[in-house]
């Protein structure tokens, strides 16, 4: 007898998306978390009355109704919303020569550059206009058809108008942003702000992130805009769990998974309170290194395919740094900042790019009357870290990089602090489970391709940031979605996608 059709290790945007999917195809699933809180790198928390994101804070799409994010036909399909309040611009960027609005449309965008600089602002339209017709190619494919297997093919025929008009674009579609970059572009600091732009999203400069990434992200954030959910990215989280439940999926929180167990295939999971889940599918969304190095036997895979998987370069972690403030006086502060602090050293140099989120700007109540709350963030490398005397004194000291950034928008930010809660790479591992607090696969553009849903263990099967497509929030719902649909027919998908209002994806 088997306890599930089903089992997912980890309750992160992946795991959720493929466990919610499977349960809405009508399989028996599992989801298992070590955490006592869903979300992975989503979920939010609560102290003393504020409610802090623990990662991504930058959405577009998640309650408009032409929006072609993978997140929001998940949600269409499992019969879920979220409310969410859209705004504009978008962010700040803090550059030492200035400070630079970034608007959603890509109008409004280039006039601002073009107060910078003219020339740049004419290189960077005829940068857009090569990603943008990529991204109108790619929203007649909705991400929910998609799948992970060979009948792929006979699926994207069914959509072959929209891939014909793919056809002119395969180029750029094989290229990294770097490459339509050095064709397009030689204004220097507009070359700086692409390179911000592609960190921003995937961790790695132009050189390193591949085209269709920056084309979808251009493309939404000006068709639909930005918007940030109600309750905060713990809201996305909770409209999963409410769409695994619904269709009869089940989530065991602190339920921590010790092994998946392999017998020439999968046969489930040992917790580590010892108990056994038999399945005949194993689906991880765990990290690249925790699976194949902590769930798995080394002798469960073949020996040079594991050591290749390992050897996969990873982003750096985190250093997190979360606030409650006092709000008087602040009645013009706007929500999402970025803060290059020294224009001589590289943007992906720890603590020189500096990523803040004060969401409370949007929705009140994530912070008690009065107050506001904050999410600061910036690269940190793991190895250094190690939690002896020394610790609570360097956390301290790291996090001066935060403050500082912060002190270019809220000048007084240190006397306002009526919370702080400082978070390392050993914070972030801990926390979420992940090898080295990572932020990722470093995989650059031309230099590798993120892995797929399978594995060379038949029934294990896996998702999340370190499968295709990578990382970000669209990208880790598609890996779920690529990875429910392998595990059912194409028909199937057909049935689930007639349940829903499709013809914008046609």
């Amino acid at each position: 007898m088997q306890d599930s059709d089903v089992i997912v290790i980890g309750s992160g945007i992946g795991g959720l998306t493929a466990g919610a999917l499977l349960s809405r195809y009508g399989k028996r699933v599992i989801v298992c978390e070590s955490h006592n809180i869903p979300g992975g790198a989503a979920h939010s928390f609560t102290r003393r009355g504020f409610t802090f994101d623990s990662g991504p804070s930058f959405y577009c799409g998640l309650s408009n109704p032409n929006s072609y994010n993978p997140l929001r036909q998940v949600l269409d399909v499992l019969g879920e919303s979220i409310q969410s309040i859209p705004y504009d611009p978008l962010g700040h960027y803090h550059f030492p020569e200035g400070t630079f609005a970034v608007h959603s449309v890509i109008e409004q965008y280039l006039e601002t550059v073009a107060q910078i600089t003219p020339q740049g602002a004419r290189e960077l339209q005829r940068f857009t206009q090569r990603l943008l017709p990529l991204y109108e190619a790619l929203q007649g494919i909705p991400t929910l058809a998609l799948r992970a297997d060979w009948q792929l093919i006979p699926t994207l025929l069914k959509y072959l108008p929209s891939v014909l008009k793919m056809l002119p674009h395969l180029g750029t579609i094989q290229s990294s942003v770097g490459q339509v970059m050095d064709r397009e572009v030689q204004d220097p600091w507009v070359r700086r702000l692409i390179d911000l732009e592609c960190f921003l999203l995937s961790g790695l400069k132009a050189h390193g992130t591949i085209a269709p990434e920056v084309a979808f992200m251009l493309g939404e954030r000006s068709r639909v805009g930005v918007d940030y959910p109600i309750g905060g990215s713990g809201a996305i989280v909770d409209a999963l769990v409410r769409g695994l439940q619904r269709w009869g999926g089940e989530l065991r929180l602190g339920t921590h998974v010790e092994q998946i167990l392999v017998s020439n295939k999968v046969t489930g999971v040992r917790l580590r309170n010892g108990e056994i889940l038999k399945a005949p599918v194993v689906i991880s969304n765990a990290s690249i290194w925790d699976t194949y190095n902590t769930l798995l036997q080394p002798h469960d895979l073949p020996s040079s395919y594991r050591q290749a998987s390992l050897k996969t370069p990873a982003v750096d972690s985190f250093m997190h740094l979360h606030l409650g403030i006092k709000a008087e006086g602040l009645e013009h502060l706007t929500g999402h900042h970025v803060v290059v602090r020294d224009p001589q050293r590289d943007i992906t140099e720890p603590g020189n790019t500096c990523m803040i989120s004060i969401p409370s700007v949007w929705d009140a109540t994530l912070a008690p009357s009065g107050h506001h709350v904050i999410h600061a963030y910036t690269l940190e490398p793991y190895h250094s870290w190690q939690r002896d005397d020394g610790y609570e004194e360097k956390k301290k000291m790291r996090s001066q990089s935060l403050y500082k950034a912060l002190e270019c928008i809220i000048p007084d930010i240190r006397q306002r602090v009526v919370i702080e809660l400082i978070g390392t790479p050993l914070t972030h591992a801990y926390y979420l489970r992940r090898y080295q607090g990572t932020y990722g696969p470093a995989i650059a553009a031309g230099q590798g391709m993120f892995p797929g849903a399978t594995s060379p263990i038949p029934g294990l099967y896996r998702v999340g940031d370190s499968t295709m497509p990578g990382i970000g929030v669209p990208a880790v719902t598609a890996s779920g979605i690529l990875c429910a649909n392998t595990l059912v027919t194409p028909q199937q998908t057909a049935e689930i996608l007639s349940t829903v209002s499709i013809g914008r994806y046609k």
